[in-house]
């Protein structure tokens, strides 16, 4: 196995024509030539590779960030508290409320609850205030070289190339997090080729700059993912003496009434009979004894954006917060 610090000080004169690099034995200045012809043969100008692999190199950080390993697994409670905190509550409501005729006009396009998309901002970059700072292609390029998950990788390696070829953005500032999501709705590079949208009417799709473009490109996601009109996200709910935990997890699906006659009831006191026949799912986040929602159709729509049932109550709750 060639030594990967060796392997990271190997400069520009060891590109080489050939076949495909193997991520194992190739040096990054071949892999990148080997991704350079390929993205040549998709459309991408040469032009647009010299900018954008100009100065670039295999960046320790993120491997480093790649590799590493949370000290524990945080519990429900301990990731609801550290990401619904006052300051975000507050940071929401203000966003919310800045933006509301931006919002609205939004929605009338893509029919998504305004409080959810902000939430989602909120909860990826804290409403645009920390959108990342490692350069896109560089830390793609790291990741595919790497190999750990190198398809992957190469393949928003190239669809991040193809967006610079399309000029929505210069390579400059093409940046987001460590694993390449970008923008204020840290899209991955192949979900901005698919979902982002021009909303602001510049010619570009801009995640980065246009908070119009940012927040019309989440609604988009969601609506395109199977958002359902004004249908809610879910609630929290009470659970009666005796309820079999067996019945609770995302599989289990049945329409509220049924719920309701084994004795479900609205956390808050409102009427659960007015969903009707929809149909809900009810999740334990912490185990039997802990807090209980029952969740629907969209709560699976937030986990498209993010497969983490944490993640996506966490949603919920916030947006019902911010307004």
């Amino acid at each position: 196995m060639l030594n990967r610090r060796l392997l990271f000080r190997v400069g520009a004169a060891a590109l080489v024509a050939g076949g495909p690099a193997n991520a194992a034995t190739a040096s990054f200045p071949e892999f990148l030539a080997d991704v350079g012809a390929e993205a040549r043969q998709g459309g991408v100008s040469a032009a647009t590779l010299q900018r954008a692999f100009a100065g670039i190199r295999a960046n320790e950080r993120v491997l480093q960030l790649d590799r590493r390993q949370a000290e524990f697994t945080l519990s429900w409670e301990q990731y609801r508290d550290g990401r619904i905190n006052q300051q975000r509550i507050d940071g929401g409501r203000k966003a919310f409320a800045q933006n509301q005729p931006m919002l609205d006009a939004i929605a009338s396009r893509y029919p998504v609850n305004p409080r959810v998309v902000v939430a989602v901002w909120g909860l990826e970059t804290s409403y645009g205030g920390f959108t990342g700072t490692f350069n896109t292609i560089e830390a793609l390029a790291t990741l595919a070289w790497d190999g750990r998950r190198a398809a992957f990788f190469r393949a928003e390696l190239l669809a991040a190339l193809r967006i610079l070829e399309q000029g929505d953005v210069t390579p400059d500032r093409m940046r987001g997090s460590h694993a390449g999501a970008m923008g204020h709705p840290q899209f991955m590079p192949t979900s901005f080729e698919r979902l982002a949208v021009d909303f602001d009417g510049d010619g570009r799709r801009d995640i980065w700059d246009s908070r119009a473009d940012a927040l019309a490109s989440i609604a988009n996601y969601l609506a395109r993912n199977g958002w359902q009109g004004d249908e809610r996200w879910g609630r929290e709910v009470l659970l009666p003496p005796g309820f079999d935990p067996t019945l609770a997890g995302r599989d289990n699906r049945r329409p509220l009434a049924e719920w309701l006659k084994l004795g479900v009831t609205a956390a808050d006191g409102s009427d659960l009979s007015s969903g009707g026949a929809m149909e809900a799912a009810i999740l334990l986040p912490a185990g039997a004894g802990g807090q209980a929602f029952a969740v629907y159709r969209n709560f699976d729509v937030i986990r498209r954006y993010n497969p983490s049932d944490f993640y996506a109550l966490v949603v919920g709750l916030l947006s019902d917060r911010v307004a």
